[in-house]
Formats: structure tokens, sequence, C-alpha cells
């Protein structure tokens, strides 16, 4: 089937915090990782390159440093595509965070219209494996010999069936770089609200509202199974520094949902979307299976 459509490269960004062996030893499969830069009190780096997920979790306990971050730029995008196309691929699929979340999504748009058509840009709506779930899709899709149409598809419908949820220790991080809204930010301060939030086209948005931290990760693993339904299941687990609540939760989910699990995966989030959401974090991503 290879041989019968033209070969398709799948392009991501280094937020989808993918597990590595999904990733690795299957042949056929092109998936290429573009990395997001953070600046740490004034020292730029890359993501997964020059940056941990380690060291912006300390910068961010010390609270004088300042840590931000920013998208590749449009000229990183094209020298990846461009390799891509060079080396044998007839047109490139590039799938990346929310657009409502970094301007990656748009440096990827800039860059894909220099390639008359060749390259095209899908925007998840999410970020982490909400991110890497419909990479992995059109990966696979592509390693299929599947044409361009068909390996955007399967990253669309991944998109569809992909449901992000995370709970945060407090609303500060995500206030500061934009990524919530001033009001809700003061809202969950004033009355000590622990929020579960969820990714969704309109970006970062509180999904529910409980009074402890135990209770939030309680109300995940519930809303988790809700939003698995009846389907089969992949589940990725995030964290920021905080091990042992991940797998905490990673095991009440696996007995939660028991053979419906089909894989379950856990990572500790990069230094970009470590930045915005502070130390405590814990994400649990569900992918239908279709």
């Amino acid at each position: 089937m290879t041989g019968q459509h033209p070969a398709v490269s799948v392009v991501t960004d280094s937020t989808a915090y993918l597990p590595p062996l999904p990733v690795s030893g299957e042949p056929g499969r092109r998936l290429t990782v573009v990395p997001l830069a953070v600046v740490v009190n004034g020292v730029p780096g890359l993501e997964t390159v020059d940056i941990d997920s380690a060291t912006v979790a300390e910068a961010l306990n010390a609270r004088r440093v300042a840590v931000t971050t920013s998208r590749p730029s449009p000229e990183a995008f094209s020298q990846v595509y461009r390799e891509l196309l060079d080396s044998g691929a007839d047109t490139v699929l590039s799938v990346h965070l929310s657009a409502r979340l970094s301007g990656t999504y748009d440096a990827a748009v800039l860059a894909a219209a220099e390639f008359d058509g060749k390259v095209e840009v899908i925007d998840t709506q999410s970020t982490g494996m909400g991110l890497g779930f419909p990479a992995l899709a059109a990966a696979d899709a592509a390693a299929a010999g599947g044409t361009l149409a068909e390996v955007r598809q399967a990253a669309v419908d991944a998109v569809a069936r992909t449901t992000t949820l995370f709970y945060v220790d407090t609303l500060e991080f995500l206030r500061r770089g934009g990524r919530i809204g001033a009001a809700a930010a003061l809202l969950g301060t004033a009355l000590a609200v622990k929020p579960i939030l969820h990714t969704t086209e309109e970006g970062v948005v509180v999904r529910e509202k409980v009074r402890t931290a135990s209770r939030a990760l309680a109300r995940l693993v519930d809303i988790a199974a809700e939003s698995a339904g009846d389907a089969d299941v992949d589940i990725a687990v995030h964290h920021l520094a905080a091990p042992d609540r991940a797998d905490a939760l990673l095991t009440t989910l696996k007995e939660r949902l028991g053979e419906r699990l089909r894989g379950a995966y856990l990572t500790e989030v990069g230094a970009v979307v470590g930045a915005h959401v502070g130390p405590g974090m814990v994400a649990v991503v569900v992918h239908r299976v279709a």
C-alpha cells in the first residue's frame, strides 16, 4: 500500500510530550518534533533540548525568577518542511497545540504557505497528549501509506475522540501567561477554589470547581471515566513535579477503566506547558479508540 500513495511526513511540536515507545522503533513511521523555546531568567533555550521540566519547576517555585515561552519561528518550520520534502516526502501534515495557547500554529501556517499546497497544518485545540494522540494517529496513517487527505482525516478524527483535563494548585501561572482570564483566576484565589480545567476550541476553560485538592483529583477520575463512555481508551497522565500524585491518579484510572483501557502513558510535562501551569499540576488525556 505504501507504494501506491505519495509519502506523507508528519510534524508536531515538543508540547505533545510523547511517550518514547510509540514514536520510535516502528518502520515507516515519520514523525518530526519541532521544539518550542523557553526563557528562564533571561537565558533562552529549547524545550527538551536545553531546558527540562525540573529547571522550570525550580524557577517557578523561586518566584523571583522570570519564565517565559515563545513559539518556533516560521523560518524554523520552513526549514523542517523543506528538509522533509527534499529527503523524499511528497507532502507534510503539521499537527500542533492549540492556537489559543500559542502562536505555534500561526507560525506553521505562515511557513506552509511557501510550499504550494504540499504542507497542511492542523490545530488540535489542546496540548500534551491531547496533541500527541492526534499526531500519532496521523503518523500511523502515513506509515500505512495514506494520502495527505487520509492522514489529515486521521488527525481530525483523533482530535474529536480526545479529551484533555487537568488540575492546578493555583491559577496564578495561567493568569500570568494570559492563558486564563484574570476574573477566573481571581475567583479561584478569593474563594480558595481548586479548579478542574479542560481545553476546548476557546482555550483553557474551567470545567468544575471543588474545594480541596483531594476532591479535585477524585473528580478528575470521574470526569475521565465519563469522557471514556463505553469505548476502549488510551490514556495519558501528565504532571509537573508531582510524581506521587500522578502515580496515584494513574493507578486509580487503571482500576476504574479495567479491561477498556488499551494503553496508558505517564510523562512529566516539559518546560513550555510547565511554565504556564506550575508545580503540582496533573492532567488526564482520554483518547477513545475508533
